[in-house]
């Protein structure tokens, strides 16, 4: 038992230090692009914009990252007489995990899902459609919550939703940079640099893909994580690789699905992707299902 409770120690360990690098090479991102865009204009402001613009969105998406994931799914307060053994379960689990009870609202919605959000564990949130109380048994609907608790003790859910911000942030600065030639700033063909305006031009084109691609990373990098981390908490993998292929063999969307929030689900909210198809795996925020059940199936705790 020791051996399986270190090798989820282990994976916690990368997959957060992992997850930390990404933010990291975020930030690269915006300060590369910022500053690049300011030698290719001749102006260096557009370095200071960039740099501070972001900051600004990130203290936003601090405070309000909850409150605008709730709404856009039209989630409600889960009420405590009419979902008692729910918030029974998410309150006992809690207490395991040694956090503060999240609170809990519930999605009218028959797909099964659930998301877990908030700045920390003293706000955060666990939302789950009706779809998914109506489909679990209690040990399933132990390990998705469990999963979604994951999310709050490993301190991702403001990781995820900084770099949600970021993704956005890098996109509209790109496009921005590409269309301010005409604010005065220096000409840039008496710069007689080449490399400059090349490299500018395709940081503002590509970095808008690269971010993307590095949000798809840690969105999956966190669900293997909270998928260990839930194994950890109830002893009993078996319960949330049972709940992940009934959730997989649910294929149809769910009705208020949203590129903004996707991330935030513990399964795609667009609906399951037909095996084999590389190229909806790889810009999926998820990783597949059947991957995740593997390593579940394949602990020892």
């Amino acid at each position: 038992m020791m051996s399986g409770m270190a090798s989820l120690y282990t994976q916690q360990s990368k997959n957060v230090f992992r997850t930390w690098t990404m933010m990291g090479v975020f930030l690269i991102l915006v300060i590369g692009v910022g500053w690049l865009a300011a030698q290719y204009y001749g102006d260096s402001t557009l370095l200071y914009v960039a740099v501070g613009f972001s900051l600004f969105a990130n203290v936003g998406a601090y405070w309000f990252s909850d409150k605008v994931a709730i709404a856009s799914v039209g989630a409600k307060p889960a009420d405590e007489n009419q979902y008692k053994e729910l918030h029974r379960i998410v309150e006992n689990l809690a207490i395991t995990a040694g956090l503060p009870k999240p609170r809990v609202y519930i999605i009218e919605d028959p797909a099964p899902n659930a998301f877990a959000t908030g700045r920390d564990a003293k706000h955060a949130v666990i939302a789950v459609t009706t779809g998914l109380l109506g489909m679990m048994d209690r040990s399933e609907l132990e390990g998705v919550l469990a999963h979604e608790l994951s999310h709050v003790g490993n301190r991702d859910i403001l990781v995820m939703t900084v770099a949600v911000v970021l993704v956005g942030f890098i996109s509209v600065l790109a496009n921005m940079f590409l269309h301010i030639g005409h604010w005065g700033g220096r000409d840039r063909d008496s710069k007689g640099n080449a490399f400059i305006a090349i490299a500018a031009i395709m940081a503002m084109i590509l970095a808008p893909i690269a971010a993307q691609l590095i949000q798809l990373a840690i969105s999956r990098k966190r669900e293997f994580l909270a998928d260990a981390s839930g194994a950890l908490l109830t002893r009993y993998p078996d319960g949330l690789a049972s709940a992940l292929t009934k959730i997989g063999a649910y294929a149809a969307p769910m009705q208020r699905a949203s590129t903004t929030t996707a991330h935030l689900f513990i399964s795609n909210p667009f609906g399951a992707h037909p095996a084999g198809q590389y190229l909806a795996n790889l810009f999926s925020t998820h990783p597949p299902l059947s991957a995740r059940i593997e390593a579940l199936q394949g602990m020892n705790v």
